[in-house]
């Protein structure tokens, strides 16, 4: 089965407090919302300590056009996505730049075309024959999915090594002018980050390599819910990209995801019991303990999900695979299970089965 041979991230360059953020919001929603202070503890009770961003927090404090904010989208997706393909690739990687046969670029909170990774080609010395797959719009299922769509290439061409590139500058939606509650609620919860994985083929030499149990993708399963176009995504006006986030998630999640992670298990003879790691994109705090309560995991498994949440926030699709990248930091016995879980606009859900081999 193909293998996940190596997750990196480039990290940007402005961390900024929870409670600087707080103080931020204060300031620009009380002009709308006489009851701001009964807000505000969502800053607090989100369990988050601290993001990042690609500019600093006096940046978020005018205005900026749908053009000024996509144009540094491009600038900073370039850069942060050079430098996450640089450490994957040139760190003890046992590939190199003339061996990766595909990309996957993974985002959903800017446009580009040509697409980002054409764009980052001209900066590094990918091979001209490397196959370009750009995918917009899953939102926070996005690396995941983007896993597994790496798998399904890797299955098809053994051979192959492929990135899944993330990368999602969440910061640069914020919307100056929109006084809703959904986009205080995003104020509080998304960030920026970039994450580069190496997904190679049985065949491939990275494979052969290997000198550690890693991580084998052997199945996955999406799932869109009818209907529920209205649960999150963007609304796309003049000013750019509009938050639209339902505050039934962690309810949906609860009703909805166990069914389909068990139907996944089943398939292959295994139930939750059997799950040893568990790679979830932490969403949200509701959204990880509406995990907890629906598959009632065992304990600690939510443990990597809610240190990343409180270190990174939410970074959209690349959330997950700073996840991965401590799962695989970790001393994991050959033969112990894990399951990716993302959730996304759609509403939808995208589910991987790893073992470690």
């Amino acid at each position: 089965m193909p293998k996940i041979i190596n997750v990196e991230t480039a990290i940007p360059p402005h961390s900024i407090k929870q409670g600087e953020v707080a103080n931020f919001a204060e300031n620009l929603f009380s002009r709308d919302f006489k009851d701001i202070k009964r807000l505000l503890p969502v800053f607090q009770n989100g369990e988050i300590e601290s993001r990042h961003f690609v500019h600093d927090i006096e940046w978020f404090k005018r205005p900026h056009s749908f053009q000024e904010k996509n144009d540094s989208f491009i600038e900073n997706a370039v850069k942060l996505g050079t430098e996450a393909i640089q450490k994957c690739i040139e760190r003890d990687s046992p590939v190199s730049y003339e061996d990766i046969d595909a990309i996957f670029t993974i985002c959903t909170t800017g446009l580009a075309t040509p697409s980002i990774e054409a764009r980052i080609m001209n900066h590094l010395p990918f091979p001209d024959h490397v196959k370009r797959i750009p995918i917009w719009g899953l939102g926070c299922a996005g690396g995941a999915s983007g896993l597994s769509r790496a798998y399904e290439y890797c299955l098809a061409f053994p051979q192959a090594n492929v990135l899944v590139l993330t990368i999602e500058l969440c910061s640069l939606t914020f919307q100056y002018g929109d006084r809703s509650k959904s986009n205080l609620i995003g104020t509080s919860l998304f960030a920026d980050g970039t994450a580069c994985c190496l997904v190679s083929g049985d065949e491939s030499e990275a494979v052969k390599k290997a000198d550690a149990p890693l991580p084998a993708i052997f199945a996955t399963q999406t799932t869109t819910m009818k209907n529920s176009l209205d649960v999150m995504g963007w609304d796309i006006k003049d000013d750019g990209l509009f938050v639209v986030f339902s505050k039934d998630i962690p309810s949906i999640i609860e009703e909805w995801l166990k069914p389909n992670v068990e139907k996944l298990l089943k398939q292959h003879k295994l139930s939750l019991k059997d799950i040893n790691h568990f790679v979830a994109h932490p969403g949200g705090k509701k959204v990880i303990e509406a995990y907890d309560k629906a598959l009632m995991l065992k304990e600690g498994l939510l443990d990597i999900s809610r240190d990343t949440l409180r270190k990174f926030g939410n970074m959209s699709s690349a959330t997950i695979l700073y996840v991965l990248k401590e799962h695989l930091n970790k001393d994991i016995k050959e033969g112990d299970i894990g399951l990716g879980v993302a959730l996304g606009p759609g509403f939808s859900s995208e589910l991987l089965l790893m073992r470690w081999e």
